[in-house]
């Protein structure tokens, strides 16, 4: 099996976000990367829809 054919930033990044040591990323086979990828990208989305929690003041609701 070839290592994924991806710049080394955009392995760097991926590795960061997902988790994983660079070098089983390199060799990760190719539908499981896009699962990840896609895993991530549904928690990235969700997280955005939610939107920032803001800091309560302790005054109740004023």
């Amino acid at each position: 099996m070839k290592p994924l054919q991806i710049s080394p930033e955009t392995a760097i990044a991926l590795s960061k976000q997902l988790g994983v040591p660079l070098e089983h990323l390199m060799h990760m086979p190719q539908h499981i990367l896009l699962q990840k990828i896609a895993e991530l990208s549904k928690k990235n989305t969700t997280q955005a829809e939610d939107g920032p929690e803001l800091p309560s003041s302790g005054k109740d609701g004023q």
